[in-house]
Formats: C-alpha cells, structure tokens, sequence
C-alpha cells in the first residue's frame, strides 16, 4: 500500500488536489495524515462493519474528508475529487497486491482467501463511495485483476515515466514522514521500487528483466547503429488513458543494459538505497515461507502497537505530544510550499562515510 500510495502521487488530478490541501507538503503534515491514513485502513480490518463500530466511524470520517477536500479544491480552480479519481486510488491500495503477488510474497492459505480480499476492499470501495460501474473490485478476482493490468499499463506506468510537477517533493515528504514509523524506508529505493513494479521502461531489478529489455531495444533499433536511443514510450504496452504533462521521452541506450549495475536508474540510487532493495527481496522470500510468515505478522502486529501508543522515533524528530495520531481528529496544515521536481533531480554531494554506513543499519 505504501508503494502504491507512492504511485498514485503521479496522477496529476489527485496531486493537485493533495498539494491544494496544505495538509502533507512537510514531512510533519506528511507523518500526520498517512500514519492517520495507515490506522484508518487497519481499523477497516481489525472492526467488525456495522454502524457505530470504529470502522463505520472511520469510513464516515474518510469520505467526509474527501467530500471537504474536493470543495475546497474546487474553489481554488484545483478540479475536484472524482469517480475516476477515487477509483485510481482505490488501485493504490490494492493494485500492486493483486498484480505483483512474488514480489511481496504473498501467498493463498485457504481456499477462495483472494476472493475474500476482493470482496472486502470492493465493500470499502462502496462504502467511501465509489459508485458501483467505477469500482475496480469487480464480481470476482480474476476480473479485477484484469482491470488491475489495465490501470497499470495504460495509467500508472506511463504517469510514473511522466511525472507531474511535484511529485517528488509529496512523494518524498509521505516516505520521509513515513520513516518515522518503519526505519527500513527508504525514499530513494521506495520510488525506485515503485517504479520498478509499476513496469517503467529502463527499471530492471531481475537478470531475466535486463535481457528482455535489451531484447526490445535491439528489436526497436531494427539494425541501427546501438548509439541510437530508444523512446521508452515506445515501450509501453498501450497508449494513456489519462492526460500526462508534456514531457521529452527519456532515451534508453542499449549499451546501459550490459548488467544491472551499468542502468541509469539504479547507477544513480545510493549504496543505502540498494541495499534496502535487496533486503525487500530477501524479506519477500522470507514471507512466503511459512515461519516467514508467522515471524513477520508479528513483527507487524508489535509495530502497530508502537504506531498507536509509542512511536518513539517520531518523538526525537516532532516531539512527544505531536507524534501521537488520533485518527477522527482533523489532520494539521502546513505553509511549506512544494519544490518543483527539478530540484530534486540536481546532482546530489555524497554522504559522509559513516552517515552512509548508518544509513545501511537505520
């Protein structure tokens, strides 16, 4: 969910409409409203849904911010909060699980466990309302997994390749807000990451994946001279189903796709950020076994705890009293205004060694 929040960030009608609210430009807005975000879904899971319950409250509370939240977009010419936009987010929460099942080690227990899960995020879908032809939870999973690849190819991989302006400083707010609660974040490897399962040409993590991508390039090139680059639009599946800002294609060459390490995209992460890669592979793996499994829901469950009632490292870095989320409480605002994504693409001093050394451990 955290890397497709990261994802849905790309959509310029949502972005807009985020970026209006004033309510997560700074990593303290940031921490409030997505750690609030994160115990509103758990309580979606963890209370029984009828009236009165904490999970009834807590859909009411979402959907009255939505409505406050498209009202007062609306009046600041910034468009609205919209079926379609609702529907894309929607995706954000559930799209990656359903499409990238191996990457996550995510594995079926029982019988009919993914229709389960279906049918409960197709109720939260009507519940915060989503009208029931724009619910991406359809009738049953395979369905909806196809309309899943149909979100990703033709919405989220193109906008993730054609970023709109701020994406990187919302993106990296929420991630650095987020570290706050989960220390294994990451902002480099988590957009990276992002990226990467969202299918972005020139986004490779697997040795199979270079080889295929050199193989569309060559087959792209058509004999031409390898000095050629090629469009990475080109690549994609489809055309968008969403208006993109205008932008210059990035150019793939092939002779960056001789190994992973020589890629652009991930020549440039720090050595902090390809290691936390490696160890979302790992833990992945891990969580598919089944003492994986046992281990790391576990692990979930203390962290929660922390997050309600002790989140320490928040503590050094807002303050005991602000740290703490209460989740029918309306979130803070913020004056902090966005930078624009090109600061952000500047070339960037290296880290002192034993802050790079830290940064592998915390």
């Amino acid at each position: 969910m955290l890397l497709g929040l990261v994802a849905v960030f790309a959509i310029p009608s949502i972005l807009r409409v985020l970026v209006s609210s004033r309510r997560s430009n700074s990593t303290y807005t940031a921490y409030k409203r997505y750690l609030s975000t994160l115990l509103h879904t758990v309580s979606w899971f963890e209370n029984e849904l009828k009236p009165g319950s904490i999970s009834w409250r807590s859909l009411l509370t979402v959907r009255n911010r939505h409505v406050r939240a498209s009202l007062a977009a609306k009046l600041k010419g910034q468009g609205i909060v919209s079926q379609r936009d609702l529907a894309l987010t929607q995706f954000g929460f559930i799209g990656l699980s359903l499409l990238k099942t191996d990457a996550f080690g995510i594995r079926q227990i029982e019988d009919d466990d993914w229709e389960a899960y279906n049918h409960f995020w197709r109720v939260i879908g009507h519940a915060i309302g989503i009208e029931d032809r724009y619910n991406i939870c359809r009738k049953n999973v395979e369905e909806t997994r196809q309309v899943c690849q149909i979100l990703l190819d033709r919405v989220y991989t193109p906008s993730l390749e054609n970023v709109p302006e701020y994406f990187e400083h919302m993106a990296r707010a929420m991630l650095d807000g987020m570290w706050c609660v989960n220390p294994t974040v990451h902002v480099d490897a988590m957009i990276y990451w992002t990226k990467y399962l969202c299918n972005v040409p020139g986004f490779v993590y697997k040795e199979s994946e270079r080889i295929d991508l050199q193989r569309k390039i060559k087959e792209k090139l058509n004999g031409k001279s390898d000095d050629i680059g090629v469009e990475t639009t080109s690549l994609m599946p489809a055309r968008p189903l969403i208006e993109l800002p205008n932008g210059t294609p990035r150019l793939l060459y092939l002779r960056d796709y001789n190994n992973i390490e020589s890629t652009p995209a991930y020549k440039k992460l720090p050595l902090a950020a390809r290691y936390k890669l490696a160890v979302n592979v790992i833990i992945a793996a891990f969580y598919s076994s089944y003492i994986g499994r046992v281990f790391l829901n576990l692990n979930f469950r203390f962290s929660l705890l922390l997050m309600k009632y002790f989140p320490y490292m928040a503590f050094f870095k807002f303050g005991v009293f602000a740290s703490y989320i209460k989740i029918f409480n309306e979130d803070p605002t913020d004056n902090e205004e966005p930078k624009p994504n090109a600061e952000y693409y500047k070339e960037q001093p290296p880290l002192p060694l034993y802050k790079e050394l830290l940064s592998l451990l915390w």
